[in-house]
């Protein structure tokens, strides 16, 4: 476990981070009332302009420091669904719950079924099945860092919810329960063994049916959440899909290496994409239109957004990806280059950390 001041220097260090978010103009509107809503979320959607019958649905949730308008401006989800014509649901982390705006992923009072923050998350995809006809087969989700680890969080408590689900530099469902132990856990200290994560994820719930497809992704020199937890979120998903610890299949894409587990009836059950030299944040490809670099959106020239809509196949034949005017755009960054700054010094870290817990103001 780490100590006290390890944990309030990178309470601190989240903190500091929170100064590099800015928004841009939003295509998302308010999402309303849903429900109950337990975990006190906000919400936000985009609804294409034309809406088909029957229409697919992607939850995507942002990292710390983000908020749903900027994680969509970097990721250009609202773009590809105007185009490709699907619903996107946007949840949305607001200070009174976490001060660096991060989803509460290793609390257990926010994600067990039926409580929390995932139960508020679960009860907005109700909402949204009914107010624009969702197919309810066809509902997916996304999300970064924090973000990324409530998305296993959701697609763990609720699997029958879901067709599958991709998790961005995320962490495996049910290995924390403090923050020190988060921290631990990001860097990969003291993860439990395949056996113990594969138990947590069965008992999260009393799902018997077909289980969700997933897809990792995960920077080689991220230093905020440790490399160890995409192998470790895989293991945790590989028994309920019967497939080994060998992949079937290890093939280049755009550059960046795939692996892919196939299950039974040859689906590509569990793939992992290892992005090399990448930093922590999701990828993105600013070539593509609707896609823009920002802290913790690393251009790194392939697409999580693009890749994880074609493999759920919600892309529609025929209608050609946009492309972006970037020939007046610097130089694409190296994949490492965004890393969180320095920490600040002692007595701005307790202030901090202080104000965070609700001790200070």
């Amino acid at each position: 476990m780490r100590s006290l001041s390890d944990t309030l220097e990178r309470l601190a260090r989240l903190k500091s981070l929170g100064r590099e978010q800015t928004d841009a103009p939003s295509h998302l509107e308010e999402f309303g009332s849903f429900g109950s809503n337990p975990g006190a979320l906000a919400a936000r959607v985009y609804v294409p302009s034309l809406l088909p019958k029957n229409p697919a649905l992607v939850v995507v949730l942002h990292g710390c420091t983000q908020t749903a308008s900027g994680y969509d401006h970097g990721t250009g989800w609202s773009k590809l669904a105007e185009q490709h014509g699907f619903v996107v649901l946007f949840p949305e982390q607001v200070r009174a719950n976490n001060g660096n705006l991060c989803f509460n992923w290793f609390l257990p009072g926010d994600t067990r079924r039926g409580q929390g923050e995932a139960h508020s998350i679960r009860q907005m995809i109700d909402a949204a099945v009914s107010r624009h006809g969702i197919d309810t087969s066809r509902v997916y989700v996304s999300g970064l860092s924090a973000g990324g680890a409530m998305a296993n969080t959701m697609l763990a408590t609720y699997p029958e919810v879901f067709a599958g689900g991709a998790i961005i530099a995320g962490l495996p469902y049910g290995v924390a329960a403090t923050v020190p132990e988060a921290f631990d856990r990001m860097r990969g200290q003291g993860l439990p063994e395949p056996s113990a994560l594969q138990s947590r994820l069965r008992a999260a719930s009393s799902h018997q049916g077909p289980w969700p497809t997933i897809s990792v992704w995960q920077g080689t020199q991220d230093n905020t959440v440790a490399e160890a937890n995409a192998q470790a979120i895989v293991d945790q998903w590989r028994a309920v899909h019967d497939v080994g610890a060998r992949p079937g299949l290890v093939e280049k894409v755009d550059g960046q290496s795939k692996t892919v587990w196939m299950d039974a009836r040859g689906r590509q059950a569990i793939e992992y994409y290892s992005i090399a030299g990448m930093g922590h944040g999701t990828p993105v490809d600013t070539a593509r239109d609707g896609e823009n670099a920002a802290p913790y959106l690393l251009d790194v020239g392939i697409s999580s957004t693009l890749h994880s809509a074609k493999s759920w196949g919600l892309l529609r034949e025929g209608v050609e990806p946009l492309k972006a005017d970037i020939s007046d755009r610097p130089k694409r960054a190296s994949a490492s280059s965004r890393q969180p700054k320095e920490p600040e010094g002692i007595q701005q870290i307790i202030e901090n950390a202080l104000r965070m817990a609700g001790l200070m103001r």
